[in-house]
């Protein structure tokens, strides 16, 4: 089979046992680094992906996807606009909802900041999982004028109640344009785990009609609550309502949630290039291998020279050898990245029964299981990057090959 001059010597130069046996070692190490690192960030990044996708199902899980609000006067004619919503495309369902906040205060005197959202359990049940996060009680427990509450589990631990205890709630109320505050007492109905901290410490759940009577609104509601059939597609809802519907304010989970997934961009992108450093010090053992290379091989290079051979077609053997090694490491990488990254979830816990360590605390990332997701693009940035390091790591031994002088390298060699 034809193959470039080139490619079959840079091949010959792969296969054929260096002259010393440290540059064989360096070689060694930088297909060896190449491999790990890519490897290191093919996990790392799928375990990003994964907990990525297990916090955007717990935000989604926890409420509606979008809310329209009137938060001074309250939605007088809200069943009407419910429906106009409902009939817009993609809308799955709507829900009343009014939310306030205040401050909580149990038996024993202390004092809690939380953020009390009215619903109708009902309507609730159809844009939200709230019913499937009650670790205790259930949301049909929250009647009108029950003063029936459920509170996040960690938002009930700092309070020290449980179900069946007493809560005062102090909310601020506007009146004839004043503030003015508010009590009310609650009995404790039932316990919540959101998976999201924020959840988890300030959220309480009540009644619609008890917290439209501590806002001041009534029976009115807030808000709506939209739960749409592809979450994702909220900014194209976003654009026909506020054009539909311009004197209400407009929210959705990405813009609620944005800091959560900017942050997680971020590190993606920061151990990206943390672990990019793996590669990049492979790649000086490129560097020191091949330009060792060079200097074994002044002889042939001379002898290729003297025959006819252009620098630059000399430069691209050791191009080729350099290449080889970059390709192999990236390929043994990729494997191995993916073998790990989608096994994570049976290595970590033979990791943690081997060193008898917890290595995810459920009580401090809500989560038992280190989540895994491995995406298309990752698989093929990663190599592509070590790939452009690897061969970028060539430039410099291949032009100092080229740089040979034929008569200089062959003076002192016995005829």
């Amino acid at each position: 089979m034809f193959r470039p001059l080139e490619c079959f010597i840079g091949l010959r130069y792969v296969r054929a046992r260096a002259q010393r046996g440290f540059v064989s070692f360096i070689s060694l190490a930088s297909l060896s680094g190449i491999g790990l690192g890519v490897a290191a960030l093919i996990v790392i990044l799928s375990v990003m992906n994964g907990f990525e996708s297990e916090l955007r199902t717990r935000l989604l899980s926890i409420g509606a996807h979008a809310s329209l609000s009137e938060p001074s006067e309250g939605l007088a004619d809200w069943p009407a606009l419910a429906a106009r919503v409902a009939a817009q495309p993609g809308v799955d369902a709507v829900a009343p909802f009014t939310q306030l906040e205040g401050m909580l205060a149990s038996s024993n005197s202390i004092l809690r900041p939380v953020v009390v959202r009215g619903i109708v359990p009902a309507e609730e049940v159809a844009v939200s999982q709230l019913e499937q996060l009650l670790t205790v009680g259930s949301l049909g427990d929250l009647q009108p004028g029950s003063q029936r509450i459920a509170l996040g589990r960690f938002l009930a631990s700092a309070l020290g109640v449980g179900v069946g205890d007493r809560v005062t709630l102090l909310a601020p109320a506007v009146e004839d344009g004043r503030l003015t505050p508010r009590l009310a007492g609650f009995v404790v109905s039932g316990l919540f785990q959101a998976g999201v901290q924020e959840h988890d410490v300030q959220l309480a759940l009540i009644h619609l009609e008890d917290a439209g009577r501590l806002r001041g609104l009534g029976t009115l509601p807030e808000s709506l609550g939209i739960r749409l059939q592809d979450p994702l597609a909220a900014g194209q809802l976003r654009e026909a309502l506020q054009r539909d519907e311009s004197g209400l304010q407009y929210t959705d989970w990405t813009l609620e949630n944005r800091s959560y997934f900017r942050a997680i961009n971020i590190e993606k992108v920061m151990m990206t290039v943390l672990l990019m450093l793996i590669v990049a010090v492979a790649a000086f053992n490129v560097v020191a291998s091949l330009t060792m290379t060079v200097t074994d091989r002044h002889r042939d290079i001379a002898i290729l020279r003297t025959h006819g051979l252009a620098a630059g077609r000399v430069a691209r053997i050791f191009i080729v050898q350099g290449s080889i090694l970059g390709i192999a490491g990236t390929a043994i990488g990729v494997a191995l990245g993916i073998l790990l990254a989608a096994n994570v979830e049976t290595i970590v816990p033979w990791l943690e029964m081997t060193l008898n360590f917890r290595i995810m605390p459920g009580d401090v990332y809500y989560v038992t299981e280190i989540p895994s997701e491995i995406h298309l693009s990752d698989l093929i940035l990663v190599p592509a990057l070590a790939l452009a390091v690897a061969v970028g790591a060539t430039v410099y031994p291949a032009r100092r090959a080229a740089a040979v002088e034929p008569a200089e390298a062959l003076r002192y060699e016995r005829p």
